[in-house]
């Protein structure tokens, strides 16, 4: 029975016990499973115990959950984790982090700076926010307090840089997205190239020119050692370019099309267990656990889609993205106009909602008037990539700065932790406003690519 006030209940209810601290895979379910029993009732005798469950609620779930585990696109997402988690227990990023600390050192904030590309790396690698921001936190914010620098300055950077992963291929948001739209995972990615670099560019910029204007806050650190630059050009070698010869290899097999996402993750985990043995930091305690961290996380991801797939059916069945649809198409909207209120829409979701449920429940939503509106769905594609940064990035719910407070505990208050955040949401925003005004940023790679899409 469709009826879009309960599908907007359903969604106001949602959003109010997320706030309250409820775990989010599960109150999907739960809630799916609710409304789902009332929008798919059918009459009969209810006071038989057995007709209680004669619902097509509980079929539907069970499909779903069938979906994510079949699904194909998504087999690439533990093999990406395992990759992540590998190359984080064979403390490969130390030696990154380290490396790019002496190659950046004549550069303002060079603390600061190889933080941020180590993130970039390291987040490419394994696709998740809480482990890039939870790693570093630990690694790189310490080195930075030793060396004077500010803390909201040094939580900033490392908020910010952590959230990357989630944008520059290869993603496990892009992964998602594709399964979600139907869309080419290889043009996803190849889209989502140079909205990365630029995005991680400006950063860096940000960084040099802050620093540049007030030194006080990232003070230029004090060498006991000197290296010379043979020394430095060789911890280069050794720990930054296998990493990043690794990440290429697996991205380039993905956009020159010899292999598919979930080959070419099998790939990078191999090649990440590989660079753990060169370094002669495997072993079999860091393997358990890296295999033990990887199935946690993808439990925690597919009960994520489970339960956002049921959630997002019972919602569309009740006519909840019609009544939203109908809504936006009687504005009689220009296609900017769409694009701007989409993206604010999705922006604040992202204060009290993750990337997945903004993806899974609310995209879906826009997908269908993107034809409409003559919109190139890719295009649409890179700027929600973009503006989901900010769903890491915005108080009260920067899960980003959470994760930060939680490895840092009394080190840092979390207010200046927010703090640190803002400049960073500002530069997102600049970016998503470059993009459109320039929109091959992000089309040309992919035409150039697989030729000009067509509809």
């Amino acid at each position: 029975m469709t009826n879009p006030e309960v599908a907007i209940m359903m969604l106001s209810l949602f959003i109010v016990l997320v706030l309250l601290g409820f775990p989010i895979a599960f109150t999907l379910l739960a809630m799916g499973v609710g409304f789902g029993y009332y929008a798919y009732h059918q009459a009969g005798s209810i006071e038989v115990i057995a007709d209680a469950f004669n619902n097509q609620i509980f079929y539907l779930l069970n499909q779903n959950t069938y979906s994510v585990m079949e699904n194909d696109i998504l087999v690439a997402i533990p093999l990406f984790l395992f990759m992540g988690y590998v190359v984080e227990r064979a403390s490969i990023v130390n030696r990154l982090f380290s490396s790019l600390q002496l190659a950046a050192r004549n550069l303002p904030g060079s603390m600061a700076i190889a933080a941020l590309i180590t993130c970039a790396v390291f987040s490419t690698a394994s696709g998740i926010v809480g482990a890039v921001v939870t790693l570093m936190g630990l690694l790189a914010y310490p080195a930075m307090a030793n060396a004077n620098y500010r803390s909201d300055f040094s939580a900033g950077v490392i908020c910010a840089g952590g959230t990357l992963g989630i944008l520059i291929p290869p993603s496990i948001m892009l992964i998602v997205y594709a399964a979600i739209a139907e869309l080419s995972p290889l043009r996803l990615y190849a889209a989502a190239v140079f909205p990365g670099l630029l995005l991680a560019g400006m950063y860096i910029v940000y960084v040099i020119v802050r620093v540049m204007i007030n030194p006080s806050i990232a003070p230029k650190p004090e060498r006991s050692t000197e290296y010379t630059n043979a020394q430095i050009w060789l911890q280069l070698l050794t720990s930054f370019v296998p990493l990043t010869v690794l990440i290429m290899l697996v991205l380039g097999s993905i956009l020159g099309g010899l292999a598919t996402p979930a080959e070419a993750a099998a790939m990078g985990a191999l090649g990440g267990m590989v660079l753990a043995v060169l370094y002669r930091s495997l072993t079999w305690t860091k393997v358990k656990e890296s295999v033990y961290l990887t199935a946690k996380a993808t439990a925690m991801v597919c009960w994520m889609f489970v339960g956002s797939w049921t959630f997002a059916s019972v919602f569309s069945y009740l006519g909840g993205h019609d009544i939203i649809e109908h809504w936006v198409l009687a504005m009689e909207l220009e296609p900017w106009q769409f694009l701007v209120l989409a993206q604010l829409i999705i922006f604040v979701l992202g204060w009290p909602l993750e990337w997945s449920e903004i993806l899974i429940i609310f995209v879906p939503i826009f997908l269908p008037m993107l034809e409409t509106f003559n919109v190139n769905p890719y295009f649409f594609a890179m700027l929600v990539a973009l503006n989901l940064q900010t769903s890491f990035l915005t108080p009260p719910m920067a899960m980003s700065a959470y994760y930060l407070k939680g490895v840092l505990k009394g080190q840092i208050e979390l207010m200046q932790i927010f703090k640190g955040i803002m400049p960073y949401l500002g530069i997102v925003i600049f970016c998503m406003f470059l993009m459109y005004m320039f929109p091959g940023i992000a089309l040309w790679l992919p035409d150039y690519l697989f030729g000009t899409y067509i509809p």
